[in-house]
């Protein structure tokens, strides 16, 4: 299950959420080339409303023409009415791309920059330190970003365009209803503007009813999101290891775990359901009566002989639009409701990612460079997340061209040591000085296979094509993999399609590729038997002779081809470091 969702940001810790998200993007060097399109797209909203005034006076002047049975001046208003129409089309049209173009930009640079943060040097810390604390960050960058640009634009351009309408149409509005009549105590009055004031009271009233009954959306929305993506989640992470289920006999309780989040899917989508029809109730209800609202008000007047027939029906497009604009709070509920859980999302996850750091900032396990050709420990102390010390006081160093060993019974902390030498292990304290990190290379377990072309993954961490395919083929068939060699360019499930000593013989090849100058291999070649162990590692040793090595887990074959020792022990109930 996913932790359950901080309180709802409101007010200023609203605003402040939403300057963050949309200063990103906007304080961007492509910002020039979105203010350009943003100009465009504003220059299009207004002039789509400028549109609708010269049309809805057409239809006026038509409506009047056939009252007076002017044929001539019908026939000239149906061609006005006709051209202003298409240039109408046209420019809803243009509005419509440059907001496009803009979504585009604006979705670039926003997902690149939570891509850099996630994707990043402090992403295991977060998953240690915060893990629990955000849900999904994949679907927070792909969908969230997606949604929350689209909706920022659409919802702002459609406020502005509500806008331009009020002032275009409402004091033509005020101008049509001026001399209207109203019975009032029963005597016939007129009200300057009646019209405006009362779409104004009837928007005013529409935005109260609509907001009491449309407030749950905003939490519905959030949980909706989350829910959707932990089973989306679910079904992946089967998808990616099903042969570990098939071979467990674990189908079962796997069906079982996804019935289970798709029933909490289920269950907030009805919440959904529920709470959109009684939203839709509410607003279909106020949208019908808002269009008999014009009749029933314009009704004294016509039948006074006040108002021509073409008058009311410019003012009922008059009224309509101004209704509309006033309504664009309840018509646009829906839409906000969803942009809040995305700006909501979006914000905490960016809270988790400056949280981790800021934690990994205060780590007391301090990475320097190395004044030497060294790796060096000095004074470290690691922790487990809770405190408890699994080492203390380790003082070591590895050498250009030192092979060592290291050595300690399973759950001493070689791992973590790995991983504190990669410097995304923040717990504890002491000084670990190493050579820059792109010198380093850490051969794990189980090694990482990316998606795309077997090119690409044997590649890794280079780039796709910046090594020379002879060069690949050559490294395959040193370590046992030539068969693998006419499938560079293939794409595959690598991680399902390749046996798991295959996998770590094809991290070996990416270290002959590689040629890094220090090597840590942290029972890189458990998976292979002790022969072809003893083979590969001499190979290593061989190939990359200037090279610091440090292994773990070696088998004796392989254990015997490094002279020096770090071996992790107990001493008085302390964990500490042996180096010889």
């Amino acid at each position: 299950m996913s932790p359950v969702r901080k309180p709802a940001l409101r007010g200023r810790r609203l605003f402040v959420a939403l300057w963050r998200l949309v200063r990103v993007y906007w304080t961007s060097p492509d910002a020039k080339w979105g203010a350009l399109l943003l100009a465009g797209a504003v220059a299009l909203e207004i002039g789509a409303v400028q549109a609708v005034v010269f049309v809805s006076d057409a239809q006026r002047r038509s409506v009047e023409a056939l009252e007076h049975r002017d044929a001539g001046a019908f026939a000239h208003m149906v061609a006005l009415f006709l051209g202003l129409s298409l240039l109408s089309v046209l420019v809803s049209a243009g509005r419509v791309y440059a907001r496009q173009l803009l979504e585009v930009r604006w979705r670039r640079g926003l997902t690149g920059h939570y891509l850099g943060r996630w994707i990043g040097g402090q992403a295991y810390g977060q998953a240690q330190l915060h893990g629990g604390e955000i849900d999904n960050p994949d679907q927070r960058i792909a969908e969230d970003v997606r949604d929350f640009v689209a909706s920022a634009l659409g919802l702002s351009l459609s406020l502005l365009a509500a806008v331009a309408t009020l002032v275009s149409f409402g004091g033509l509005l005020w101008r049509l209803s001026s001399g209207w009549v109203v019975p009032l105590g029963g005597v016939e009055r007129q009200v300057p503007g009646l019209l405006l004031w009362v779409a104004i009271g009837f928007a005013l009233v529409s935005m109260w009813l609509t907001h009491l009954v449309g407030r749950r959306l905003v939490p519905i929305n959030y949980d909706r999101f989350r829910f959707e993506a932990d089973f989306r989640y679910g079904l992946v992470r089967f998808r990616d290891h099903v042969e570990q289920v098939a071979l467990g006999g674990g189908e079962a309780v796997e069906r079982l775990g996804a019935v289970e989040r798709f029933r909490h899917v289920v269950d907030v989508v009805l919440q959904l359901v529920r709470a959109e029809f009684e939203l839709g109730i509410v607003t279909a209800s106020l949208g019908r009566l808002s269009s008999l609202v014009p009749l029933l008000v314009a009704a004294p007047s016509y039948f006074a002989g006040l108002v021509t027939l073409g008058l009311i029906v410019q003012t009922r497009i008059a009224y309509d639009q101004v209704s509309g604009s006033l309504s664009w709070f309840v018509n646009a509920y829906r839409e906000i409701a969803r942009w809040r859980a995305n700006v909501e999302r979006l914000s905490a996850f960016a809270d988790v990612m400056d949280e981790t750091g800021r934690d990994l900032a205060r780590s007391g396990i301090r990475i320097a460079a190395a004044p030497q050709a060294s790796i060096r420990l000095v004074d470290v102390r690691l922790e487990v997340p809770g405190g408890r010390a699994i080492l203390e006081g380790a003082n070591a160093s590895v050498g250009a061209g030192d092979r060592v060993a290291l050595l300690g019974a399973p759950g001493r902390g070689k791992t973590i040591l790995f991983r504190a030498l990669a410097g995304v292990w923040p717990f504890g304290s002491g000084r670990i000085e190493r050579p820059g990190r792109e010198r380093m290379l850490f051969l794990p377990q189980r090694p990482y296979l990316p998606i795309g072309t077997l090119r690409a993954v044997v590649s890794y961490p280079a780039a796709e094509g910046s090594l020379d395919d002879a060069r690949i083929g050559e490294a395959l068939a040193l370590v046992g993999l030539e068969h693998l060699a006419p499938r560079l360019g293939a794409t595959e499930p690598w991680e399902q399609q390749l046996a798991a000593h295959e996998q770590q013989l094809l991290a070996i090849a990416r270290a002959l590729l590689q040629q890094p100058e220090w090597l840590l291999l942290d029972e890189a070649t458990s998976g292979l038997d002790e022969e072809t162990e003893r083979r590969v590692t001499e190979l290593l040793l061989a190939r990359l002779p200037r090279a610091g090595v440090l292994a773990a887990g070696l088998r004796p074959g392989a254990l015997a081809l490094l002279p020096r020792r770090w071996t992790l022990a107990e001493r008085d109930g302390r964990g500490i470091l042996q180096a010889a």
